[in-house]
């Protein structure tokens, strides 16, 4: 049997650690497989949850953290290439940057095993200078001589990482787009819509508006914020909003929602109160959220593929966001979701007013949801895929 040791950044709540513990759980019994990575950070939800509900046990790397850090780096180096010598793997697997670059350089120095690498996004645009962004993108080129097979998450990623950023040939790059437990988001939708609008006091007239996601820079909320406080002003429907999910950009956020006059307050706080816009914090059952809202949103600078928008799909919503990354290949333009350009403020504004004020829009663009999320994006696929992959690397 195989062994297969899974290397990702860290444990915290996203499409890595879904991805990496579906395909330890259903690999089996073909590939034994090694599951590791680090902790989340302190602003990040832990995804534990997520391991235990599949049943799938992982082990923590000592120093694994998302910052650049020279001492923590070379501990975990350290450790993987303890974990290697002891597990002897066929073949090591890394998913996103920093599991790949410390992941990688051990897996070459042992010499024994394929090396595989998924990106799940990139770093090489909107998140830093031009000079760290260099750095990182020859230290990418570099690892990838060295790598078997590099996987993107979309035809656009792909595309990206030959064409423009350079990282490899296309023939290196493979595309196998992200899978998931989908089933969820179609059960029993009646029930979860009428226990997250009875959380936040929300009527059935009133229209829900959110977006879901870490609170950083790339992901851009203030756009998100702009366009409610458009259709609030605009709409002759009544709107509510909310920000599901938490991170550095948290207190920030809510600064500038106080400053757009825009009345809001902590869904996660004991003191709840019916408000226009609800920074609710995590929260786990997001088939529960996707079932209560009524639009969804994303207002990225960057994205690999926004899992937000897959499962707002399975749940049959329809969608607004921005056209980067790979978002183009997770939704279908016109058929799941208005897709704006990233300079496109205005367009974006009256996206969020459109789908607010027309019934049949937002219908229209629910219909096609499930069916295009099922047959692209369940883990099925995503199993079977990988098996396939890594068949082609062992024979």
């Amino acid at each position: 049997m195989p062994k297969v040791l899974r290397i990702i950044n860290r444990f915290n709540l996203g499409g890595p650690t879904f991805n990496a513990a579906l395909l330890t759980k259903y690999l089996e019994p073909d590939y034994e497989t090694l599951l590791v990575g680090g902790r989340e950070e302190d602003s990040e939800e832990s995804s534990d949850h997520i391991l235990q509900q599949i049943g799938v046990k992982a082990n923590l790397i000592d120093g694994m953290h998302r910052s650049l850090d020279l001492k923590n780096d070379r501990l975990a180096y350290q450790h993987i290439k303890k974990i290697i010598r002891e597990f002897k793997p066929d073949i090591i697997h890394t998913h996103a940057s920093k599991a790949g670059a410390i992941g990688r350089s051990a897996g070459i120095a042992y010499g024994k095993a394929k090396m595989v690498h998924t990106f799940h996004g990139h770093v090489f645009h909107s998140y830093f200078g031009r000079f760290k962004s260099s750095l990182y993108k020859n230290i990418e080129r570099v690892l990838a001589l060295k790598t078997d097979k590099i996987i993107a998450i979309s035809e656009r990623q792909k595309l990206e990482l030959s064409k423009r950023y350079r990282i490899c040939r296309s023939g290196k790059i493979a595309v196998i787009p992200l899978g998931f437990e989908l089933e969820k988001f179609q059960s029993d939708q009646e029930s979860k819509r009428a226990a997250f609008r009875r959380q936040f006091m929300l009527d059935e007239d009133e229209i829900a508006v959110g977006i879901i996601g870490r609170l950083v820079p790339i992901k851009n909320h203030k756009l998100f914020i702009d366009a409610f406080k458009h259709s609030l002003e605009n709409s002759k429907q009544k709107v509510r909003g909310f920000i599901i999910g938490d991170g550095s950009e948290r207190e920030d956020l809510k600064r500038y929602t106080a400053n757009l006059g825009i009345d809001y307050v902590n869904g996660d706080s004991s003191a709840m109160r019916k408000a226009s816009l609800h920074f609710t914090s995590w929260i786990k059952s997001i088939d529960t959220v996707t079932a209560g809202l009524d639009v969804v949103a994303l207002s990225s600078l960057n994205e690999g593929t926004p899992v937000s928008l897959i499962e707002a799909q399975a749940a049959g919503k329809p969608i607004l966001t921005t056209k980067v990354g790979g978002v183009v290949n997770t939704v279908l333009p016109n058929q799941t979701a208005l897709v704006k350009e990233i300079d496109d403020r205005e367009g974006y504004k009256n996206g969020m007013l459109e789908l607010i004020e027309d019934t049949q829009l937002r219908e229209r663009l629910s219909e096609k949801g499930w069916e295009h999320a099922n047959h692209k994006f369940h883990y099925r696929r995503l199993v079977q895929d990988m098996d396939q992959l890594y068949r082609s690397l062992l024979t």
